[in-house]
């Protein structure tokens, strides 16, 4: 008959050896899940202002067709 687990028992047996292991992030923080597929994670306070794809990807448009507007420079006319 084998000897029941302690579920109190966390302490790792001698012959694992941790320095070794690499820590490879899971889920949506992944690095190779993002790569090539235009994921980009904001920062909460950006979530709370665009809290869609589309809100962001609106206001994304609006940033692209700012910057192509021809800059107008004022110049100030002296009053004689």
């Amino acid at each position: 008959m084998q000897k029941q687990n302690d579920p109190n028992d966390y302490e790792l047996r001698d012959e694992y050896d941790l320095s070794s292991m690499t820590i490879v992030p899971k889920g949506r923080f992944s690095p190779g899940r993002r790569t090539g597929k235009n994921v980009v994670l904001l920062a909460p306070d950006v979530v709370e202002v665009f809290p869609t794809d589309e809100a962001v990807n609106e206001a994304l448009r609006l940033v692209l067709q700012m910057a192509k507007l021809p800059s107008v420079q004022h110049v100030e006319t002296a009053v004689a």
